[in-house]
């Protein structure tokens, strides 16, 4: 019988499915539930050592003699500190150890109880991973727990080999032995590249030709990348495509981009034919919370992330297999492997994205953003801020010429406007940048600059507050903290535009919008800066919003 620690149980699964089963095993209390469940396991070899700082070198000689990484197992405490020497050793010569030790609960540490000190991270850059399990109290835990070492154990391999430490807390009581068998785990595989010498991708093919409902998800890319013709359509026909404006021209054929319009419109029996069975993602973020919930609580049966540098991303919680490669490179090695049946699934979430319509917005924010990019010059560059804009901007069809921009490495509002001016000082484009109040008034200290040029126009929406606030399922807004959240203010940009030399247009209802967007967007180069302001109620913009979605969900 075996722990019932639920951490300890997916670390022995996992080490079992890697092939760690050389373990040295020290004596102590706090670790006991480990050595019992790896001493008890007719798949591991167990070797009993007193002394730490011995069994750290003889770990080492273990992994040594076969080549496979071998782990070493101690109590909290000081016990931990004498495997130092070994872990040195280990990290300057290359081996793949695994350091794993028994811990109190956070909780405890630095409160005089015994055997505690701060062991997470204690061997800083003497290992190639560090991870701190938690202690598993729900499903989200389960997952963080399962990927945490995931982490750990193919870090032994990744970019020269080397020693991990996975450090787990455990609570009392630590002897309850009632389980009879190991959890079934999720293994998560790499492959550097598809020519590595040490990994066989014949399977991968396999799997990939297997699946009939196969779905590409394309994060933020900067770039524009061309495939080769011979590539396109044997890439497109075989996935469904999505992305956003911010994944730019990343994609071989014509994307799926409205998306998480059709998600929040998708009746209950459509999900289970609109769930894929293979996702395959590239690219960095994806503002599509709807997206996100939709994989999470419907999850492919495989998930492979594509990316240079070969980190374990597990957006979507199904991360199975991890392909470190360039994207656009891995895409044109697999299309000639596909096999030559077209799969269905692709149409199947084109034409239901088709009939979701462009919305028609009342004078607002939202219909401020759509008449910009309904209006934009053939070529152009697109800065979207944070917060609303972006989002409200995914609603309308943005012109493949068109270059998008975002700050989506951390979402936040500050320096939107201070990167778009940045990137509009050495650009031979004209730089449209649509951004709150919030966020401009934020960053307003971007204008104050002598690199602002003409080719720089910006569109303003001021509703006197964080609108998308007032949009969040579940915030009651009609309390005192309203004004807390939402920043209320009656501040206009118009003052600072005009002592900063910029054409100052502002619009209050539809009519003026039409008239101000008429010169804002003009192709012809001006002689300064543009900057509009938009002036809208938040509390009508987000009842239209609201009224917009209320109309999708009864289509």
């Amino acid at each position: 019988m075996y722990t019932d620690k639920k951490n300890i149980l997916q670390l022995v699964a996992l080490l079992e499915a890697y092939g760690i089963t050389k373990v040295v095993l020290c004596p102590g209390s706090r670790n006991a539930p480990i050595v019992h469940t790896l001493s008890t396991h007719p798949n591991f070899s167990c070797y009993s050592m007193t002394d730490e700082r011995s069994a750290g070198y003889f770990a080492i000689g273990l992994t040594l003699n076969g080549g496979r990484p071998a782990a070493i197992c101690c109590t909290s405490g000081t016990a931990l500190l004498n495997l130092h020497p070994a872990v040195a050793e280990a990290y300057y010569q290359n081996i793949p150890l695994v350091v794993i030790s028994a811990d109190r609960p956070a909780s405890w540490i630095g409160q005089m109880d015994g055997q505690t000190l701060p062991q997470p991270g204690v061997f800083q850059s003497l290992v190639k991973k560090s991870v701190n399990l938690p202690e598993i109290n729900s499903e989200e835990d389960e997952w963080y727990c399962n990927r945490l070492i995931n982490e750990a154990l193919l870090e032994t391999n990744h970019h020269g080999k080397g020693p991990v430490h996975i450090n787990i807390p455990i609570s009392e009581p630590l002897f309850q032995f009632t389980e009879d068998s190991l959890p079934q785990v999720r293994v998560i595989t790499r492959y550097q590249g598809l020519n590595v010498y040490d990994r066989d991708y014949n399977d991968l093919i396999d799997r990939l030709n297997k699946y009939n409902k196969r779905m590409v998800i394309v994060g933020q890319m900067n770039l524009i990348y061309l495939f080769e013709k011979k590539h396109t359509k044997l890439l497109y026909r075989h996935f469904a495509w999505l992305t956003e404006h911010i994944g730019n021209q990343t994609t071989p054929g014509i994307p799926v981009k409205n998306f998480d319009a059709a998600l929040y419109a998708m009746p209950e029996e459509k999900i289970d034919q609109m769930t894929p069975e293979l996702l395959i993602t590239y690219g960095g973020h994806v503002v599509s919370k709807r997206l996100k919930k939709f994989l999470r609580q419907h999850p492919p049966k495989e998930h492979w992330h594509v990316s240079p540098d070969g980190e374990v991303i597990d957006l979507y919680g199904s991360l199975t297999t991890i392909i470190e490669m360039d994207p656009f490179e891995f895409l044109e090695k697999i299309a000639g492997f596909l096999d030559n049946r077209t799969p269905g699934y692709p149409l199947v979430w084109e034409n239901y994205c088709k009939i979701i319509p462009e919305p028609n917005f009342a004078y607002s924010e939202m219909s401020a953003i759509g008449a910009l990019i309904k209006s934009l010059p053939e070529s152009c560059a697109l800065h979207l801020a944070n917060s609303s804009v972006v989002r409200y901007a995914q609603l309308y069809a943005v012109p493949s010429t068109i270059e998008v921009c975002c700050n989506r490495g951390t979402s936040g509002i500050e320096g939107s406007l201070s990167t778009a001016v940045g990137y509009a000082a050495c650009s031979d484009k004209l730089n449209f940048v649509a951004i709150g109040d919030l966020s401009f008034f934020y960053d307003m200290n971007a204008l104050w600059s002598n690199n602002l040029r003409p080719n720089l126009r910006i569109l303003l929406l001021n509703n006197g507050g964080g609108e998308i606030f007032h949009t969040l399922p579940g915030l009651d807004m009609s309390g005192t903290s309203h004004k807390f959240i939402t920043a209320i203010h009656k501040t206009s940009a118009k003052g600072w535009a005009e002592e900063r030399g910029f054409l100052y247009l502002y619009a209050e209802n539809d009519e003026q919008l039409t008239e101000a967007m008429k010169v804002f967007t003009l192709p012809e180069a001006m002689d300064r800066p543009v900057l509009m302001e938009v002036f809208t109620n938040k509390n009508k913009d987000a009842r239209i919003l609201k009224d917009y979605y209320y109309q999708l969900k009864q289509k």
